[in-house]
């Protein structure tokens, strides 16, 4: 099964590549987004099908459903989490004016960049629970922490000017003022520089690896197994890209998205906190987190975001 996953990783990622290299920089319409995100997900379904199929087999009913079903939870919880890094790419191709012919590029070799960091985070933390129990208490306590300030603060968004890793980067690498072309080194005067798209690159992957800190603990309330932690965490990240360019020009229209991320968080870590004494179905589980999410979106086109308050405004 890993090698499985592994050849059918590469291959997804290598076709990737191709089509963006063939049909080379240019804007990604809604249309086309569409039908990148149905395809990743699609693929993740047809995965978790064989995996299914396979354990069917060679297991029984029994193993089948609950892993199949621990995939498609632990995947839908990625996928929602997924959408707070939305919001800060968003925020990192304002701030940084980049050109939109470009933003695929970035948002790439960034994806590639957060696969491999999440995969050692995930392998670490797998080996953190078999090796000390306990360590699933802090991962509930964190969980249930992180749910209650996204509830305190859904709306809000970071200050990049402030951001401490930003600053440090701007600071220690030698940085052209100007784009050319979707290149991420240039050279001024016979000198390397590297270009801001080199920049928001490393802010892309270092943003997903910041957020995996919450999602990756929030899968292992679902599963234990580091074979479906892994596989549904990447799977849910390698369609991030497509996802960015359909919610983009509509993330401000699920304003109270952010309630329900928060909600989920805290019933993941909660489910953890409880698990020694009480196992919530898988099933159950997956119904909360589904019909959560599913509520704050169609809250939000319900019920429009309240106007901000100009500055200097009475």
């Amino acid at each position: 099964m890993w090698l499985g996953f592994a050849v059918l990783l590469l291959v997804a990622v290598t076709v990737d590549l191709r089509v963006m290299q063939r049909r080379g920089a240019h804007r990604v319409r809604t249309r086309e987004a569409l039908g990148w995100s149905l395809a990743w997900v699609g693929l993740a379904l047809a995965f978790n099908l064989g995996l299914w199929v396979w354990l069917l087999e060679s297991e029984g009913r029994a193993l089948a459903d609950r892993v199949a079903l621990e995939f498609l939870t632990g995947y839908l919880v990625e996928k929602s989490l997924a959408v707070d890094n939305i919001f800060v790419f968003l925020m990192l191709f304002g701030y940084f004016a980049v050109p939109a012919e470009q933003q695929q590029r970035v948002l790439v070799y960034g994806v590639l960049g957060a696969l491999v960091l999440r995969a050692l985070m995930i392998f670490a933390g797998a080996a953190l629970v078999a090796e000390f129990h306990w360590v699933l208490y802090l991962f509930g306590a964190f969980l249930a922490a992180t749910g209650v300030k996204m509830l305190l603060f859904a709306g809000e968004r970071p200050d990049l000017e402030k951001n401490p890793l930003l600053r440090w980067l701007s600071g220690r690498l030698r940085l052209s003022r100007g784009y050319d072309g979707d290149r991420f080194v240039t050279r001024i005067d016979g000198v390397r520089h590297f270009t801001p798209l080199f920049l928001v690159m490393v802010m892309v992957g270092v943003t997903d690896a910041i957020f995996a800190v919450d999602s990756i603990p929030a899968i292992f309330a679902i599963t234990h197994d580091p074979f479906v932690v892994l596989t549904s965490n990447l799977f849910a990240v390698l369609g991030l890209r497509a996802l960015y360019f359909l919610f983009a020009g509509m993330a401000d229209r699920f304003h109270l998205l952010g309630y329900g991320l928060g909600l989920v968080l805290l019933f993941v870590g909660a489910k953890m906190l409880v698990a020694d004494w009480y196992e919530v179905p898988v099933p159950v589980s997956l119904a909360v987190v589904a019909s959560t999410i599913a509520t704050a979106m169609l809250l939000s086109l319900w019920l429009p975001p309240r106007r901000q308050r100009r500055p200097g405004a009475v």
